[in-house]
């Protein structure tokens, strides 16, 4: 049992046995005293997590990183390029038979297209150049 609900199971045991002292007519005002305690509580409670979310939020834009989306595993990826390849296949088999060689051109360019966007998604610096990403490793190949 935590300390804080020793705390507050003691002040139930306070306002009953004051209630038995003082009689039926003090019985409103012990439980709204009561009440008052519990709602301090939680009003303290939802007041420190809400602080600990602000300094978690700031800490992530102080350091310039992105928070971790849900839909970065390796899971998530691996399904997306297995439905690609899966679409691939009609895509394909419709635009190669209804244009020819330019149909299945652009099926192709569509499907590398929406592939390089999710890549893009989920890895925003992927396609920039090595100095850009801010590499601190000097090559002795650069002159």
């Amino acid at each position: 049992m935590d300390a804080r609900d020793t705390e507050l199971k003691n002040e139930l045991d306070a306002s009953l046995k004051a209630r038995r002292e003082l009689g039926e007519e003090y019985e409103s005002a012990l439980v709204d005293s009561f009440l008052e305690k519990v709602d301090q509580r939680i009003d303290g409670a939802v007041e420190r997590r809400v602080r600990r979310q602000m300094a978690e939020q700031q800490m992530v834009v102080a350091r310039g990183s992105r928070s971790p989306k849900p839909t970065d595993s390796w899971g998530d990826r691996f399904g997306f390029g297995i439905v690609s390849l899966v679409l691939a296949m009609p895509l394909s088999a419709i635009g190669g038979g209804t244009a020819h060689l330019p149909g299945l051109l652009v099926a192709w360019a569509g499907i590398v297209g929406v592939n390089a966007f999710q890549a893009v998604r989920t890895h925003p610096d992927l396609f920039r150049g090595r100095r850009d990403r801010g590499s601190s490793q000097d090559s002795d190949w650069e002159g």
